[in-house]
């Protein structure tokens, strides 16, 4: 039976009859090259780096799920700070939208990390084990994964993944407890084990196999660019009206500017040909950008045939810099944010929370009297420890038992108080009494707060009860 073929390329990483186009795009040495070489070591090194970096002796960010506590730089959130935590989170969205507004799919070509590790790590570690697109294309030809060249690369590519994945468990757990499991046996750290072990595997079949195919297929993000862009965003786009109509020769009567080399296909990492107009799969690299000038510069061209513009400029419209989405999106993002901000600064320095008791709500004395226990968990939130004292009123002949008051809560940390308060049975109206308990340490916190205790109901009004139910005595 006949393997059907496809009338064209359906994707770049496709051959017509479906196999597998392994995509190795030659290098474009220039100066937009240079400046995401720069971009994209400052990004790993700040990876890396980042969980050796601390400020106020917190780590620069820690997402520490077991406790439910993150930190980004210093300051650290807890799960009682959802505004906070939403308020950032829609900040960080209406920021993507305005960068996508403005600049085009910039991050997905400057600072993306798929980008970042497979253009500045991975392919160029390629290229010197298995001698660049040609040697790579004759490991190809031999038919087999086990290479010398191509076995040394993996080899590479394992140990690189698996310190990456070590560093990536490090925003969870921190450096020092990675450090103290990677000495230790698995069986001690399970849950840490599977992460790495699993993300090591991820970044293998991403980085080894399906390689651009994440951006092609796996990330929705050029999906989005119909809606994120417009006329007037920037991207990475070829001058129809100057290249065309393309020919070679030297003679470039009645031609364009455009050679028809397709040094601009052969360097793109994700195999398209840019001169067919703006692609969900073009990542705005700009490795097209310094092939297409160098071939320029060598035909005596001006340069920018291929350039950061916007569909509007090519069409002859002009720039417009002010326009709907760049207005609204900033006046959003300052509203957002700056709420956030707002919330941070004048956040309390301490969140307390009152809870009730496990078992039953209340214990009636020998002596008649009530008790309820609280439980009254306290978050520092201060960069500083904090002795923590509790006081009840707003009832007679209260009494109050707490035997870890005075509580010492450590910066960032939670700790929980129980209290015993004791009323006389008098003091409830149809069982129910609210009082004021008082947190404070003394000195940056104190806070009143309402709490309603529970107790029996009263005998007199049980009373009272069945003799409206029994209508008069007589």
């Amino acid at each position: 039976m006949a393997v059907p073929v496809a009338p064209g390329r359906v994707l770049p990483t496709l051959n017509e009859d479906g196999t597998h186009r392994w995509l190795r795009p030659k290098p474009a040495p220039g100066a937009w090259l240079t400046r995401r070489t720069v971009v994209a070591w400052l990004l790993i090194f700040i990876y890396v780096a980042i969980p050796h970096v601390f400020i106020g002796g917190k780590p620069t960010i820690l997402l520490d799920l077991q406790r439910r506590e993150f930190t980004f730089f210093g300051t650290t959130f807890l799960p009682t700070d959802t505004l906070l935590l939403m308020l950032l989170a829609i900040s960080v969205v209406i920021a993507i939208f305005l960068a996508s507004a403005l600049a085009g799919r910039v991050w997905c070509g400057w600072a993306c990390p798929q980008t970042v590790y497979m253009e500045f790590v991975y392919r160029p570690l390629e290229r010197l084990f298995e001698g660049g697109p040609r040697g790579s294309t004759q490991i190809d030809r031999a038919g087999t994964w086990f290479h010398p060249r191509r076995f040394a690369k993996h080899v590479t590519y394992l140990v690189i993944s698996s310190f990456l994945a070590h560093t990536f468990l490090a925003y969870f757990v921190g450096w020092d407890q990675v450090v103290h499991w990677v000495f230790g046996s698995p069986s001690a750290h399970p849950v840490g084990f599977t992460i790495v072990t699993i993300t090591t595997i991820a970044m293998m079949l991403d980085f080894v196999y399906f390689r651009e195919q994440t951006c092609m297929v796996a990330c929705p993000y050029g999906r989005w660019q119909s809606a994120l862009l417009d006329n007037d965003s920037l991207i990475v786009a070829y001058d129809y009206n100057r290249g065309e109509p393309r020919g070679l020769g030297k003679d470039r009567t009645g031609k364009g500017d455009c050679v028809d080399c397709e040094a601009c296909v052969i360097t793109c990492p994700t195999g398209i040909d840019i001169r067919n107009g703006l692609q969900m799969e073009c990542i705005h690299c700009t490795q097209c950008m310094d092939a297409c000038d160098a071939v320029m510069r060598k035909v005596g061209r001006p340069e920018g045939l291929i350039r950061y513009t916007s569909r509007a400029a090519l069409a002859g419209k002009g720039k417009h810099f002010l326009r709907p989405r760049t207005v609204l999106y900033p006046i959003a993002f300052a509203i957002v944010f700056g709420g956030f901000v707002w919330q941070l600064t004048f956040k309390d320095a301490a969140d307390v929370t009152l809870l009730g008791a496990a078992g039953a709500p209340f214990v009636v004395q020998q002596d008649g009297k009530v008790t309820n226990q609280l439980r009254i968990r306290i978050a520092n939130r201060s960069g500083a420890e904090h002795a923590y004292t509790v006081e009840v009123t707003g009832a007679d002949d209260v009494s109050v038992i707490a035997p870890m008051s005075p509580l010492s809560v450590r910066p960032g940390h939670t700790e929980t108080m129980p209290v015993f308060v004791t009323l006389p049975r008098d003091e409830f109206d149809e069982g129910v009494r609210t009082v004021t308990v008082r947190v404070s340490d003394g000195a940056s916190y104190a806070a009143d707060f309402p709490y309603r205790l529970t107790g029996p109901i009263r005998e007199s009004h049980d009373d009272d009860r069945k003799d409206r139910r029994n209508g008069p005595r007589e």
